[in-house]
């Protein structure tokens, strides 16, 4: 084993250099992700699934028999409509053809 001897100053200036402020900062938080956004179709889903799920629906809160999957179909009838601005594949295929 080696012998190591300090004097008190410079025990006290080896110290005075490891100061309990001076401790390594921790790691800044990462920034959270960035989430995806919904497509026009979801969100189109989502407003007619809210505006109907009420019809298939009991009073106290609870789904009627096979309502919510009637709920679902009805929505998903609802959102694949054409809209205003919209253009259907189909159509767009008929017209190029000609």
């Amino acid at each position: 084993m080696v012998d190591v001897t300090m004097s008190m100053d410079e025990y006290l200036s080896l110290l005075g250099g490891m100061a309990m402020n001076d401790a390594p900062a921790a790691p800044e938080p990462m920034a959270a992700p960035k989430k995806k956004r919904s497509s026009a179709y979801s969100r189109r889903y989502k407003a007619n699934f809210k505006k109907i799920s009420s019809r298939y629906k009991m009073k106290s809160g609870r789904w009627k028999k096979n309502g919510f999957k009637n709920a679902v179909k009805e929505a998903h009838r609802l959102s694949r409509t054409t809209k205003k601005g919209m253009v259907r594949k189909t159509a767009r295929r008929a017209f190029e053809k000609k």
